[in-house]
């Protein structure tokens, strides 16, 4: 089981002077989770999701992050890899650059985003949102192994060239996918790449997952380019010494992190300026019904949150489901900084450790 910290960029206070200090304390989470034998430290890319997601540049925000670490791996979760977003010759550029500054410790993820406010913005043909994905995905990694690159497709017609510089890793670094639904884990599966999920299954459903994810990675064709044998969770985690208190700051967290997600990714509302996400203090009661239900295999799996007793309980279920690595959201907007390294330095001393 590997332990890694997923990275939104997320902030309850959309101001410029918060923004900038966001960015710092993300840095510092970054170093002490190196020092603590964290796996790595994975960045999204989004772009004008306000006060859900700020990373918008997540090479820039991973490189400064590989010159202040020295054994964590980066982690793009994702790139956003249709070319409306990125050229994928733009895209091994800067991975294999990243690669070969931070030692051979990127791990590189693809996806297409589902936001109306990219697609828009990006001006994406959602038409061809898939297939441009799909071809990129392929393109890329043989980018990196080909001395002379050359792809005649259907989105990208691509005369004989070189791209360069080349990975430290070979034939390439490690690739994943973003899955959202049952059919992209298995889709990841056939490609041979590993599977970043959203944490929000029963863990009966989360066992059927990964058996359908190892089923399907039996029947990739083995392509010459590296095959990610790697099913991921994205929980939401907050582990403190009191319980209840890492119940309050987390469970407050994670509703902020959901009413994100559906704000931006499942309304059909697109909006701009402040979204006005719940930002107050969980209730008793609700508190109570919250802390209650962690235990509930009816209910999804999707946070590791209270003191390490009840968190190490929570890992044990990831485990037994068959998850290979937890990328946990401990940086959510209403969550203050000092929280955040309260959580990583106990979570590490005393969960992470006894795996």
């Amino acid at each position: 089981m590997k332990f890694s910290l997923f990275i939104e960029a997320q902030t309850a206070d959309g101001r410029p002077a918060a923004e900038r200090q966001l960015f710092h304390d993300i840095v510092e989470q970054a170093e002490l989770a190196d020092a603590l034998g964290y796996h790595a430290v994975w960045a999204v890319e989004h772009h004008g999701l306000y006060e859900y997601s700020h990373c918008s540049a997540p090479e820039v925000l991973l490189a400064f992050i590989a010159a202040r670490t020295k054994t964590i791996r980066l982690g793009h979760g994702v790139t956003l890899s249709p070319g409306r977003y990125n050229h994928p010759i733009r895209i091994a550029e800067r991975v294999a650059s990243l690669d070969i500054l931070s030692g051979g410790r990127m791990n590189w993820g693809s996806g297409k985003s589902s936001t109306r406010v990219e697609q828009e913005a990006f001006e994406v043909d959602k038409a061809e949102l898939d297939s441009q994905w799909r071809e990129a995905l392929e393109m890329i990694p043989r980018m990196w192994r080909s001395e002379i690159f050359e792809h005649h497709g259907v989105h990208y017609d691509i005369p004989p060239m070189t791209v360069i510089p080349k990975p430290v890793q070979t034939p390439n670094p490690p690739a994943y996918i973003a899955c959202s639904r049952p059919e992209t884990i298995v889709a990841a599966g056939e490609l041979g790449v590993g599977s970043l999920n959203f944490a929000g299954s029963t863990q009966a459903q989360l066992v059927d997952h990964v058996a359908q994810y190892r089923a399907a990675i039996t029947r990739c064709p083995q392509p010459p380019r590296r095959v990610t044998n790697q099913f991921c969770c994205t929980p939401a985690a907050m582990v403190l010494e009191n319980d209840r208190e890492a119940c309050a700051i987390g469970f407050r967290g994670a509703r902020y992190h959901q009413e994100g997600l559906g704000h931006y990714f499942f309304s059909p509302v697109r909006s701009l300026g402040s979204p006005e996400f719940n930002t107050r203090p969980l209730s008793d009661d609700e508190l109570d019904r919250t802390m209650a239900a962690r235990a509930d295999p009816e209910q999804p799996l999707s946070t590791i949150i209270g003191d390490p007793v009840a968190a190490l309980e929570s890992v044990r279920r990831f485990q037994e489901a068959g998850v290979d690595e937890l990328i946990m959201v401990m940086q959510m907007g209403t969550v203050p900084h000092e929280a955040v390294m309260r959580s990583l330095r106990l979570f590490g001393e005393k969960v992470m450790a006894r795996f």
